[in-house]
């Protein structure tokens, strides 16, 4: 028995089509799964009952089960979705006045490296399916019936265009209007700049951040090993030709970290580097862990580094980093699977 959730509507109309059967149950199933949250088929009333036990041996509509909900200080509740194989997934429910934002996971683990991230410390697992993407915004959902998800970013564990089929898929069912019902401007894809698989996405899949993190290739290799492959001139490239409507601007995402890329000589590298580009910068200071040596550099110094780019003619924000206390921030996801407990 597959899982529901790892159908798109056109894949799901070929496999009810296929057993003879309208398409339009298929538009059916979804709006009652997705649409109305109901996950069981006897109660889909406006299908016949021995269709509705037709589906009920062909389709899953199991979702992660919660293994904990760790609610932060903030407002903030880190997730632990347990996978069938026993895996754990983090996802956090971020609320901030009308506007709920879920971060997701797209892999177990990853293959990036970063120094900077707990996750990259865990190496490479598996990747997530579209099921276990999409799972994560059912379970919480269902977790918190009195909340709408208004937004999701793709920040948690993994690298999203390194599962890019998967993400893809999970995108389509996410965004179908009789599905999840996103609109692309509220979907978020932050990656550390996969060229190859980042040309792949239109600006009306999703919105795209770029973690950047150093504007010379020497420290940014020595923070992110993927710069190797995909040196920060392709990145500025890649940016500059990205094709979308004036509205559009591509994030770059900034870790400060103290001592390390927070003086005012990067502010100033960083701000030469984007002359002319067309983007947003989110500064985030770093989240401390005891998995990574780094450290967060003072409100003062963030300040400063905002304030130089800021008269440079950017638009750029510090991002308040939700969670903390919690290990649910950017870079601090995972961390149960270094301290053994798997």
């Amino acid at each position: 028995m597959q899982s529901f959730y790892d159908f798109t509507l056109p894949d799901l109309e070929k496999v009810i089509g296929a057993l003879g059967n309208e398409k339009f149950r298929a538009r059916q199933l979804y709006k009652w799964v997705y649409n109305k949250g109901v996950l069981d088929f006897p109660e889909m009333t406006n299908i016949s009952k021995s269709l509705r036990a037709v589906f009920g041996t062909m389709f899953s509509t199991a979702l992660p089960a919660v293994k904990d909900a760790v609610v932060s200080d903030d407002g903030s509740i880190k997730f632990g979705l347990s996978m069938e194989d026993g895996n754990v997934v983090e996802s956090v429910f971020m609320p901030d006045g009308e506007r709920n934002t879920l971060c997701v996971s797209s892999q177990i683990g990853c293959r990036m490296g970063c120094r900077f991230c707990v996750t990259g410390k865990i190496g490479f697992k598996r990747n997530l399916t579209v099921s276990e993407i999409v799972g994560q915004i059912m379970a919480v959902r269902r977790y918190l019936p009195e909340k709408r998800i208004s937004n999701v970013v793709f920040m948690g564990m993994g690298e999203p265009i390194d599962n890019l089929d998967n993400v893809l898929a999970a995108l389509d069912i996410m965004k179908n209007s009789l599905g999840l019902d996103f609109s692309h401007r509220k979907v978020t894809l932050s990656s550390v700049g996969l060229i190859d698989g980042l040309n792949m996405i239109h600006s009306k899949v999703a919105s795209l951040a770029i973690s950047l993190n150093a504007a010379d290739d020497k420290k940014r290799t020595y923070l992110m090993p993927i710069n190797r492959l995909y040196p920060i001139r392709d990145i500025v490239n890649f940016v500059k030709g990205f094709k979308a409507s004036r509205r559009v601007r591509i994030t770059f995402e900034y870790v400060l970290l103290k001592g390390v890329n927070d003086s005012m000589e990067d502010a100033k590298q960083l701000a030469e580097l984007l002359a002319g580009v067309k983007c947003k910068i989110n500064l985030i200071p770093c989240n401390e862990s005891p998995y990574t040596e780094f450290k967060s550099p003072s409100p003062e110094t963030v300040e400063r580094f905002q304030a130089y780019l800021h008269d440079k003619r950017f638009i750029t924000i510090i991002r308040d980093s939700r969670g903390k206390d919690v290990s649910g921030a950017c870079g601090q996801l995972g961390m149960k699977y270094l301290e053994g407990s798997q």
